[in-house]
Formats: structure tokens, sequence, C-alpha cells
């Protein structure tokens, strides 16, 4: 892990952890003076925040170990899981929140708000909006899913203290008391952050989609290296904020060498990883045939054939075998279409028809990239 980032992410995390704890003392001060089941809810909460930024220091000094016999990919999957922990602690605080502010409206008790409380509820949302600001910056810089949803957090919290700052000067203008009320709605808003944070981790732990702009980025990178006529199936995976290996497979020209193949798969490995950090661990090839204008006719003819069926995304990896009387490639056919499998029968039927004496080798590639 850059050792740069793991000092961001610990500076970042180390001044919302002291503001999150001297904003929870000061509202659960007044909370209990005003006995307001709602501020004190929101210290709870902001209690919550310290704890999940602790957490956080603790996940990216883990994840920066260096990689050993045991863990060759390093430790940088731990930031996902310490993601994981800070989220069911979110969620877990809005739980409690919601069952302390509902039995509130089941016995409810008379609030005492006053200037101090106004005093304190404004200083918390202006320093919740800051903190919000300049966490959420930092973790866009450094790539940092903890620190990211941290800021997210923090505006929620905001947001969610305006609304607790309106109950308090309704009740102090009207005397309304709606202080449990919003107790509630804080904590559903508590209880949602928590559970898409989870949604989030859960994702990254399974593993997603690259995105797309980077996949692009990369294979455009690659058909840059002049023998070099298609990239396809290319494949990351995620071993940590920052952190990809993985493979792709390349066109050329089936004239090449051993020699020049290895050539080109060392370019490309190096050029790679200096411009993205991305380590390509395997260079898969599909050889194209350069011999024969006839071969070209038959592969135009079955490309025609391929993409009359509906959700087919792409054709590649395509090659003749005259001598062994084989045509083989690859296809990709859209997650959205259900039956898949169908498809591909229809597709290979199809061929095998129209060239009766010829062994098809049809593989149906999976939609990993863009």
């Amino acid at each position: 892990m850059n050792q740069n980032r793991e000092i961001v992410v610990i500076k970042t995390s180390i001044i919302s952890i002291l503001s999150n704890i001297l904003l929870a003392g000061f509202k659960a001060f007044v909370g209990l003076l005003a006995n307001s089941i709602a501020i004190i809810s929101d210290a709870v909460n902001n209690l919550s925040d310290a704890l999940s930024s602790i957490i956080t220091i603790v996940g990216t000094k883990l994840a920066g170990k260096a990689p050993d016999k045991k863990h060759p990919y390093g430790y940088g999957r731990i930031e996902y899981m310490t993601s994981m922990i800070v989220s069911v602690i979110v969620l877990y605080a809005g739980i409690t929140a919601f069952i302390e502010s509902f039995k509130k409206i089941i016995h409810p008790e008379v609030s005492d708000y006053s200037m101090l409380t106004l005093i304190v509820l404004i200083a918390g949302i202006i320093i919740k909006f800051t903190l919000g600001i300049y966490v959420k910056k930092k973790g866009k810089e450094v790539n940092s899913d903890s620190l990211v949803a941290s800021g997210s957090d923090a505006f929620n919290d905001a947001i969610l203290s305006i609304s607790v700052l309106a109950s308090a000067i309704i009740y102090m203008v009207f005397h309304l008391s709606l202080e449990a009320y919003v107790g509630v709605l804080l904590s559903i808003f508590i209880m949602k952050a928590g559970l898409e944070l989870i949604r989030e981790s859960i994702d990254n732990m399974l593993g997603v989609r690259v995105e797309s702009h980077l996949a692009r980025s990369i294979k455009n990178e690659i058909v840059k290296e002049k023998e070099v006529q298609g990239a396809y199936d290319l494949i990351l995976n995620d071993y940590g904020p920052d952190t990809y290996l993985g493979s792709v497979h390349i066109e050329v020209a089936d004239t090449l060498s051993v020699a020049d193949i290895d050539r080109i798969s060392r370019n490309i490995t190096d050029n790679i990883l200096e411009k993205y950090g991305v380590v390509l661990h395997t260079i898969g090839v599909y050889s194209i045939n350069t011999k024969d204008k006839k071969i070209m006719e038959v592969k135009k003819e079955i490309t025609k054939i391929i993409f009359t069926h509906e959700g087919i995304l792409q054709m590649h990896g395509f090659y003749f075998n005259e001598k062994d009387k084989r045509i083989s490639f690859d296809i990709i056919i859209d997650f959205k279409i259900k039956n898949r499998e169908e498809v591909y029968q229809e597709i290979y039927d199809e061929i095998q028809r129209k060239y009766k004496g010829y062994q098809i080798e049809i593989k149906l590639d999976i939609d990993v990239s863009d």
C-alpha cells in the first residue's frame, strides 16, 4: 500500500475521531440537561462515528502489511472487512436510537430546551458539514471507501441535526414536542445509511465489474502496441484499494513468432503497470488468419449469423484451421438475456448446418468488462 495514502487515511480519521468525541460529549451533556432523546440519539451517533474512524485506522494499518508466503497478494482486502464492521456499527446505532425514540412516543417526557441547547446543536451542524466535506474529499483523493463513507455519514448527521434543531425551536416557540418523532426519523436515516454501507461492503468483498472507464482505458492502451489488433476478456481481481491483478487476451497475426509474442507481452505488462498500477500476470493470445482472403469471407458470414441474434455483445478470437477443418471463436451474450445457453445453442446449430464437415468450437465468454 502507498505509504502516503496510509498517512492521509490515518490523519483524516484522527481528525474525525476528535471532532466526533467532542460533539458526542457536548450533545450528551445538553441532551441529559434537556431530557431530549433526539439530542442523546444524535450524541450516540457521533460516538459511533468516532468508533468507526478508529476501526478505519486499524483496518488501514493491517491492510498495509507486506505480502508474505501465506498471503502473496497482500492484506488490502482487510479494508473491505473493516468497512463492513463500520457499517454494522452504524446500523446498530440506528436500531438503538429507533427503540429509545419509540419508547418516548409511547411514554412521552417533558423536555427542557435552552439557549445552550441551540448553540451546541448549531455548532454541531457546522462542524459536521465541514468535517463531511473534508473527509469525503480526502477519501476520494486516496480511493478510501471507508473515508468516503465517513464523509457521507457526516453530511447525513448534519442534516439530521438540523431536524433536531428545528424540533427544539418549535418546542421553545410553540410548546409542541416533536423530539421523539424526530428521533425516530433520525434513527431511520441512520439505519438506511448502515444498510447501504453494508451492501457496498458486500459488493467489494464479492467482487464487482471493473469500472468502465478503467477497462476501456487499459484496452485502448494495449491496442496501441503495433502488432496488437484487439484486446478482450480483461479480468481485474481487486486485492484492496488501487491493487489490481489481472489477465487479458490479445489478437495478433498468426505469422508472429514466439519471440515476437514474448516481446509484445512484456511491453504490454510493463506499460500497463507503469500507467495504471495494474499487474497483468497473464496475457493470452488469439491468432488471426492473415494468409487467405477466403477465410475473411467466412468470418464475415459467421459474424453476420451471430449478430442476427438478440443480446450479442461481442465476437472475437476467430480462427479458421483449414487443415484440421476447425472453426473456433468466442462470443459474449448480455447478462440481460435470460436464456443465454439457448441463444448459444441456436448460434452453434445454425453455423454447424452452414459449415458441414467442419468442427465448430464456440466458447460462451462472460461479460466481465466493457
